[in-house]
This record gives structure tokens, C-alpha cells and sequence, in this order.
């Protein structure tokens, strides 16, 4: 792939230009609010010239509603070789250009299984998807020119090429992704008009389960507009559990030891069921996921200091799996939970102490 051209320049599209550019692909940019392609052309992504002729890969990152008209006006106008969109649903973009009677050997829908909390081409980074999947949609009609193609981009972004069905696909993301957003948002949302004093209280474990909540709702209405059949399902699914989870929580609080006892076993298999289903969830790098200990470090809330900690722990040579910080309330200090193998636990704590650190047991 040699020239390539980015229709739609917010966080996705503007990431995936800039790990084009950065690798040597001459890229064109182009979005409905220009001023976003000049951003993300200022950003180093490429281009917001036009390109002389047709590119090799045109790249639509449009909102899902949009997915399908956007292509077939670029398709119509010849842009490039290949074709491919990277929303968030696959099934409805492509049952709509096949309703446009388009000729899909030059098209293949894809995913890229990543993003953040915000959006615009300034969220946007080179190595967004690195390491992350990325879903790629072909059917017996794809051609196998534009096939390699997606692969080089997904290559070109270090991701991850996964080969799914296209419905399969939407069954999945509403599974985990779509339906997760709605219940981190209805979680956040009983927080809107909590007292100030409970809101005070927050702690790490909210700060997880609400931290989705955050995003744009109208990017999320699109998403969710293109696929509410299965993330309906699935809260339906969500919705039991929640009324039993209820029943038996009522039922702690009978006079009836039996009941009781009841009420005590539903909210055991609840929490079981949880367990049973968090352990699915792969670890680094799409890996199976692996007991990490964890070593507690206090510090002040200071410049430097989680550099400092990272630099002792490599000076002692071991890799952090993973990190997570909790802030202390109303105090400039917290504590930082560093997830590492079992065996190195003892090496670092003893490397931490000899360095003034204070450990939390």
C-alpha cells in the first residue's frame, strides 16, 4: 500500500491515518467538518489535499448511519482500489449497500477493537491499536486484493487481524462492548443526584465500573442505533439476573432463618457466576489471563514519583503486568498497585523497601 485516503478524521480515522503516515503511506484526508481534517493533518496524520487519482485503500470512519452512504458516494466516484469501514456494527452497512446494488468485491467491513473516552482528531494517537483486535468481515464475494489490503493496514497499526462473520461480529460487540456501556451509564447515572457526602466516598471500584460512562452519548446513539436487536437481548438477560439478585437480597432481610439462607446462596451464585465469567476475559496482549499479585506502594501526589517507582522496580528487573492507582479522599497521596508475576513479589518488595518506600501489606 503506497496511497491511501481517510474519510472521517475523528479518533479512529485519525489514528489509523497517523500509523499509515508514520509507516511511509502517503495519506489524504477528508471529513464532513474540514476544520477536523486540517487538525489532524497538523497532527502529522497526512494530507488534506485530495489525492490526483484513485488510492489504493480508501478508509471510511464514519459514524455507523453514515457507513453505507459514505461508501457508496465513494465508490461511485471511483476513489481508490479498495474499500473498507471501520464501524462499530457490520451487518447493517453491508445489507445497505447490497439494497444500493453496489458491486462488493472491492468492499470489506472491519473493526478495529479500540478507542477511548474521547473523540476528535486531537484524542487521536498512532498506537491506538497496537496489540488490540481487529475484526475483519470478508464474505466469498471479497476480493482478494482488498483482503491483503485491510491486512496491511491492520499490519501497518500493529494490531491483531480476527476473521469473523459479520453478524457474528455485532452479536459479539453487544456483548462486550455495547450492552457494558449502557449498564456502566446506569450505574453512573445513580450517581447524577446522589448526596454530596456518598458522592465523597467514591473509591476505585466506581471509578472502574463508571469509567465507559464518560463518552460522547451521541457517538453511542449512532452505535447503538446500528445494532439494538442484540444489546436489547442482552439486557433482557441482564434484567433477570437483576430481579433475582433483588429477590434475594429482600430475602437477607426476612426473619425466616430459611429465607434467609435462601437470600444468602441467589447472591453466593451471583457472585460465583461473576467470578466464573470475569476469569474468561484474556489478559495482556489477547493472551490467557494470568494471576498476577499485587504490591501496594503509598506516595504523595507529587511529580515524579510513579516515574521513580517504575525506575526502581526496572533497576530491581521486574516487568509490571499492570498498574492501578487509588486516591486517597480529601489528601494529596494514594496508592499504587503494581501487578506483577507471583515470583517477582519478594525481589520487589524488598527493592522498594531499600529505596524509603512505603508498602502497604
Amino acid at each position: 500500500m503506497r496511497t491511501a485516503l481517510v474519510i472521517g478524521t475523528g479518533l479512529i480515522g485519525t489514528s489509523a491515518a497517523l500509523a499509515l503516515a508514520q509507516r511511509g503511506v502517503a495519506v489524504h484526508l477528508t471529513d464532513h467538518d474540514p476544520e477536523h481534517a486540517r487538525t489532524a493533518a497538523a497532527l502529522g496524520a497526512g494530507t488534506d489535499e485530495p489525492p490526483a487519482g484513485p488510492v489504493d485503500l480508501a478508509v471510511v470512519a464514519a459514524p455507523p448511519a453514515h457507513v453505507a452512504a459514505t461508501l457508496a458516494d465513494a465508490m461511485r466516484r471511483g476513489l481508490a482500489r479498495g474499500y473498507l469501514d471501520v464501524a462499530s456494527v457490520k451487518g447493517g452497512p453491508r445489507r445497505e449497500l447490497e439494497e444500493l446494488g453496489l458491486d462488493l468485491s472491492a468492499y470489506i467491513g472491519t473493526h478495529p477493537m479500540s478507542g477511548r473516552e474521547k473523540s476528535g482528531p486531537l484524542a487521536a494517537t498512532g498506537d491506538l491499536f497496537e496489540g488490540r483486535p481487529w475484526v475483519l468481515t470478508p464474505t466469498r464475494d471479497t476480493d482478494t486484493e482488498v483482503l491483503n489490503l485491510a491486512l496491511e493496514l491492520v499490519s501497518h497499526c500493529r494490531a491483531v487481524p480476527v476473521v469473523m462473520d459479520a453478524d457474528a461480529h455485532d452479536r459479539a460487540v453487544a456483548l462486550v462492548s455495547h450492552m457494558p456501556h449502557l449498564v456502566s451509564s446506569l450505574v453512573a447515572a445513580r450517581l447524577e443526584h446522589a448526596e454530596e457526602a456518598a458522592v465523597r466516598l467514591c473509591g476505585q471500584g466506581i471509578r472502574d465500573v463508571t469509567r465507559i460512562a464518560a463518552s460522547d452519548p451521541r457517538m453511542w446513539i449512532d452505535i447503538l442505533s446500528a445494532n439494538p436487536g442484540p444489546v436489547a437481548d442482552l439486557l433482557t438477560d441482564v434484567a433477570a439476573d437483576l430481579d433475582e439478585t433483588v429477590q434475594a437480597l429482600r430475602a437477607l432481610q426476612a426473619s425466616d432463618e430459611a429465607k434467609r439462607r435462601e437470600g444468602a446462596t441467589g447472591i453466593e451464585d451471583v457472585l460465583r457466576r461473576g467470578n466464573a465469567g470475569q476469569v474468561r476475559v484474556p489478559g495482556k496482549h489477547g493472551s490467557a489471563p494470568r494471576v498476577y499479585e499485587t504490591v501496594a506502594v503509598l506516595i504523595d501526589d507529587q511529580p515524579g514519583q510513579l516515574a521513580r517507582i517504575f525506575a526502581d522496580a526496572g533497576a530491581a528487573g521486574v516487568n509490571v503486568e499492570d498498574v492501578r492507582i487509588e486516591h486517597a479522599t480529601g489528601q494529596q497521596a494514594g496508592l499504587v498497585q503494581l501487578m506483577v508475576e507471583p515470583k517477582a513479589v519478594p525481589v520487589l518488595t524488598g527493592a522498594l523497601r531499600e529505596r524509603g518506600w512505603a508498602l502497604r501489606q
